[in-house]
């Protein structure tokens, strides 16, 4: 099934949820790798322009994501289930949502802040035009830092959010044995 049902996430879901998770997490450990690189390395630039384009991916399909969200009634949580862990999985997932568009609008508005003007070449494809209304000020650097901090503050408290949310997911399937995390796992069943 395309669409979500009661018992489960649909494929249209699943397949944007695990084409997402495996993207930020790729992002974040290559994030954190580049952040370490010297200026001077070879390897940065390539690196740089790989990291804009799966931003650039991930936003795309987070913004479908969201779309599709918004148009199917998601499974629900299992009836025995407390209230304190609802609202903390409604919460949790509406901060996921926010993170996972607000990291790289934030990336992009950062290059697009950037004294350098170098533009982002999706793969080596085409260009990408910079976020309008980040260039002119009177200290453009302050501007990008500004932006940088930001970013990186945001894929930190994403990483925090990941581990709580895949935490809760094993819990759910190893502890509480209810069906919360098969119902997003592709290519099984939920009784």
């Amino acid at each position: 099934m395309l669409t979500n049902s009661e018992k489960r996430y649909g494929a249209v879901a699943v397949t944007l949820h695990w084409l997402i998770a495996i993207g930020i997490i790729g992002m974040l450990i290559l994030g954190k790798y580049m952040a370490d690189l010297p200026r001077a390395d070879p390897s940065r630039f390539e690196l740089i322009q790989l990291h804009k384009s799966f931003g650039i991916t991930i936003l795309a399909l987070s913004v479908l994501r969201v779309l599709w969200r918004l148009v199917n009634k998601v499974p629900p949580l299992p009836p025995q289930m407390p209230a304190w862990q609802r609202y903390a999985a409604n919460a949790s997932h509406f901060l996921l949502y926010v993170l996972i568009l607000a990291i790289p609008l934030s990336g992009w508005a950062m290059v697009s802040a950037s004294p350098l003007g170098i533009p982002t070449i999706w793969f080596g494809q085409f260009e990408i035009p910079h976020l309008p209304g980040l260039q002119g000020f009177a200290d453009q650097h302050a501007v990008e830092g500004q932006l940088r901090e930001t970013h990186e503050l945001l894929g930190n408290l994403m990483i925090g959010l990941l581990i709580i949310h895949i935490g809760a997911a094993l819990k759910h399937h190893f502890w509480d044995r209810d069906d919360v995390l098969i119902r997003m796992l592709p290519f099984t069943r939920v009784k």
